[in-house]
């Protein structure tokens, strides 16, 4: 898989293009000679490598516990576009350090997304392509060596208070911490204690294995971190090999060196854990554990998009408790709910390039993706005539015309107004068609050009027509239009445009439609910033963001496959649903209107 392109002119420049140009120049932190043996491992199978093809490495680290959301979007991009743009590698790495909540589907979901989003962990030097697929869980030997090699320095230690007692002699912001009374022990003392834990002579939450640095440091997330917690919990990768895991502040940095990664780019919040992960690592490499020169930390500003949300609890609510119909439900922020709703890898893409990359967290309203597909599908999307809630249109005269009911009058579209390689859509003209309910006001109001009584709209690709009436059921509901066809109007004939009408309208011939189902998506929620304050998310949900109709569709659109967009003319774009829909039932959602209709 070949990485999106990105030339020299349409790269925007941000603080992590400065700090990776400042490093490759040789003026920043990336210094020294750096070598890679091919696979991650410590400072001895490095040293044995060559120098590193890549210029720089990056990673993604998502925890296999979920599926992957638009927020992750950013990341993705991010990362795999700077290797890109910079000469290096972006590895794809399971951060999979907790065995309670991993599971083998969602390795499988994640890899799926950023391989549709465009990206690929493989690379290619010197005409070989290597994988540069990770998991965490296969360096648990090299972090427990890790952890012994710090109690034997006197870095670390086994602290047997209870979480209570710990979180109690934390302190807070204002307070500095309280040593334990474990904290002195020596280090052969500890090791052992250590190994206890290793062997499963201890309840789960006895003891944990904790950093020796500072308890009185104002940075909170340097009062003694613990680097090993007691779990007996089956692996989906080493089984019950270990009953003590890593925890994610200890692996992360070391997962990082091991495989040599550059620039370590996370988002905000682990901002205050960036002087634990140096600490970390410069002991560990002062130990001769790992090589030098060290990852570094960088820091970017999270994308929030405005009318969804992102936290997994509220998302794996939203699917348990039935308010979507699964991940994938087109309505969810997850990437499988996108892809299927009918989001593009390339609108994506371009909403993540156009939001910028800062320091702070920033909000971007969900009409700039709805801009970002409707620019990439406007030049590909086919067009198609849709009626979403048919009304019968008669035509009275149309023997008088044709002289037979049973003619049908050929009528011809272009695939796409500027793509004539697409060629055209065939259709043909009856006595009967299918136009939209809206289309017709017995009554009109201000303004209105379509049909009504005494009025004469063209039919799109056919002729113009004069509304003449309607017919009614018994309590007054209209049930069809009547009309009659002004003679030699048809479209692209000589003279069709002799008479100048104001309305145009979409029309399907009811002796050839295709009866389909069509979703018509919207926001899932009612308020930009769902669950601000102490509002109930769930409560704010929009009961109006799915409604299903029986759609009339032209003909060209029988048998398309599942995953096809369309333009339906007036009413927005669409995609054939991946999961639903069938030859004989074709169904269809819809992505976005053709301009931003919200709230109006």
């Amino acid at each position: 898989m070949s990485h999106p392109t990105n030339d020299e002119a349409h790269k925007p420049h941000n603080f992590l293009r400065a700090i990776i140009e400042r490093d490759l120049e040789g003026q920043g932190q990336l210094q020294g000679e750096r070598r890679f043996a091919g696979s991650p491992g410590d400072a001895e199978h490095h040293g044995a490598g060559a120098l590193d093809p890549a210029k720089i490495r990056t990673r993604f680290p998502p925890e296999p516990n979920g599926y992957l959301h638009v927020g992750h979007a950013k990341a993705i991009c991010l990362n795999f576009g700077l290797a890109r743009d910079y000469g290096g590698i972006c590895h794809l790495r399971f951060d999979d350090t907790n065995p309670e909540k991993e599971e083998q589907e969602y390795v499988d979901a994640i890899k799926e997304m950023v391989a549709w989003l465009g990206w690929s962990w493989d690379a290619e030097f010197e005409g070989r392509t290597t994988s540069h697929l990770f998991y965490a869980s296969n360096y648990f030997d090299f972090m427990y060596r890790a952890a012994e090699h710090l109690i034997t320095a006197g870095d670390a230690y086994v602290d047997e208070q209870t979480p209570e007692q710990m979180r109690a002699n934390r302190g807070d912001f204002t307070t500095p911490g309280t040593n334990s009374p474990f904290r002195d022990r020596s280090p052969a003392e500890n090791l052992a204690r250590f190994r206890e834990m290793r062997d499963g002579k201890h309840p789960d939450g006895a003891m944990v294995l904790r950093a020796k640095i500072d308890m009185a440091s104002p940075n909170i997330n340097l009062r003694d971190p613990a680097l090993y917690r007691i779990r007996r919990a089956t692996h989906h990768n080493t089984g019950d090999t270990w009953c003590i895991y890593p925890m994610y502040t200890y692996a992360h940095p070391i997962e990082d060196a091991l495989e040599r990664i550059t620039h370590s780019i996370c988002t905000l919040e682990f901002e205050d854990q960036r002087p634990f992960y140096d600490w970390l690592l410069e002991h560990l490499a002062d130990g001769g554990l790992l090589a030098r020169p060290l990852p570094r930390q960088y820091e970017f500003g999270r994308l929030n998009l405005s009318y969804v949300v992102t936290s997994k609890r509220k998302l794996r609510q939203l699917v348990e408790e039935g308010h979507v119909t699964g991940w994938d439900d087109p309505r969810m922020p997850t990437l499988v709910g996108m892809r299927r709703r009918g989001y593009t890898p390339e609108s994506i893409r371009a909403m993540v390039d156009g939001s910028g990359t800062t320091k702070t967290n920033s909000w971007l309203d969900y009409s700039v993706l709805d801009g970002c597909l409707r620019a990439d599908l406007e030049g590909k999307a086919a067009r198609a005539s849709v009626v979403l809630e048919p009304l019968k249109l008669k035509l009275t005269n149309f023997a008088e015309i044709f002289g037979s009911t049973e003619h049908r009058e050929p009528c011809h579209a272009p695939a796409h107004p500027h793509l004539p390689e697409l060629g055209q859509r065939d259709f043909t003209f009856g006595p009967e068609l299918w136009v939209e309910r809206e289309d017709f006001m017995e009554v009109p109001s201000k303004g209105y050009h379509r049909l009504f009584p005494g009025n004469k709209t063209r039919l799109k690709y056919g002729y113009v027509v004069e509304c003449t009436g309607c017919e009614k059921d018994e309590a007054g509901n209209i049930t069809a239009v009547l009309a009659t066809i002004v003679p030699d109007t048809k479209s692209g004939t000589p003279g069709a445009d002799a008479i100048k009408v104001k309305g145009v309208i979409t029309w399907v011939g009811a002796h050839e439609a295709v009866a389909a189902e069509v979703r018509l998506y919207d926001r899932l929620f009612t308020v930009a910033q769902p669950g601000s304050g102490d509002i109930d998310f769930i409560t704010e949900i929009n009961p109006s963001s799915c409604k299903i109709v029986q759609a009339c569709l032209e003909p060209s659109l029988a048998k398309v496959p599942a995953g096809t967009h369309f333009q339906f003319e007036r009413h927005g774009y669409f995609i054939a649903d991946s999961v639903d829909h069938k030859a004989d039932k074709p169904v269809f959602n819809k992505v976005t209107g053709l301009r931003d209709g919200w709230g109006k």
